[in-house]
């Protein structure tokens, strides 16, 4: 019977310091990411000069909260940033907007995974063709759409469109094939109807996935730009998005203005990264949906 052989010494000797060297990078990749998060949040206060002089800049020279000030409508001086107005219409759209593809989504994705009927692998198809067809290909024909339905520059023609979503209806049809047929077939056996079934049954149990389909939504439409930029043309309907392409390409007034422009996208992107972190457990449930289920 043969001895086993010992590990060779040389490997624990170098795995300290191979360790330290990995961490290293890690956190060097991590910083470079950050940087420019940092400069986002640190150029918020800086003067316009201060800012054009050291774009770079970690700290500002002469700290104030000017752009912010105007952002919210609290400066006197400064001309007018119509940002609140900004904000109250994405979060009208998004919340819509997120609403409907949770609830019109869930119910598209149960039907092709438990309905039988004609035609449902032609219309999964579909749906597959329409995640493969790039959204700037559909621009043109979604004006044509809107505007002759009398939708264009209006909140239901910014809403309507984006309340049904392809890549939402598959990550719904996939988790709900991934549950159990015999928990329905109990629900049946219950004198439980097909509606009351998915609504009491199936759907509570397919909460990762709503939680991940939530926060996809909300991120898609509050970060939507293509499609308010064709189906709106008054600037009452104008939302972050297009507010800050207005601002960025000098729209509203000369200069730079790079503390008023960062400051506005920083504030923009913060309710989409704190939902994200409160929900990223879950997230994480939902994008490995259907890997182990009791």
């Amino acid at each position: 019977m043969s001895t086993p052989t010992p590990a060779s010494p040389v490997l624990p000797r170098f795995a300290r310091p191979l360790r330290v060297l990995g961490y290293t990078a890690v956190a060097a990749v991590g910083l470079l990411y950050l940087l420019p998060f940092v400069i986002q949040l640190v150029t918020g206060f800086k003067t316009d000069p201060d800012a054009a002089a050291h774009p770079l800049g970690l700290l500002p020279t002469t700290p104030t909260t000017a752009a912010y000030q105007r952002l919210f409508g609290l400066s006197q001086s400064a001309s007018g940033v119509p940002f609140l107005r900004w904000l109250g219409n994405s979060a009208f759209v998004a919340v819509f907007v997120t609403a409907g593809r949770v609830l019109f989504d869930a119910m598209a994705g149960y039907a092709l995974a438990r309905l039988r009927f004609r035609g449902r692998g032609v219309l999964f198809g579909f749906v597959l063709a329409v995640m493969a067809v790039p959204g700037v290909a559909l621009l043109i024909p979604r004006f044509l759409v809107l505007n002759t339905f009398g939708l264009f520059d209006t909140y239901t023609g910014m809403i309507l469109p984006l309340m049904v979503d392809a890549a939402g209806i598959f990550i719904m049809k996939q988790f709900f094939e991934s549950i159990p047929k015999e928990v329905e077939e109990a629900a049946r056996v219950d004198g439980a109807g097909v509606f009351r079934t998915f609504w009491s049954v199936v759907l509570p149990m397919a909460r990762p996935a709503l939680l991940t389909l939530t926060i996809l939504s909300f991120q898609g439409s509050w970060n939507e730009f293509t499609h308010f930029l064709v189906s709106t043309q008054s600037s009452q309907y104008e939302t972050l998005t297009v507010g800050l392409a207005r601002m960025v390409s000098g729209g509203l007034g000369g200069g730079t203005q790079y503390p008023l422009k960062l400051a506005a996208a920083l504030l923009a992107t913060i309710p989409v990264a704190a939902l994200f972190f409160c929900f990223q457990r879950y997230f994480v449930q939902g994008a490995n949906a259907g890997a182990v289920k009791e």
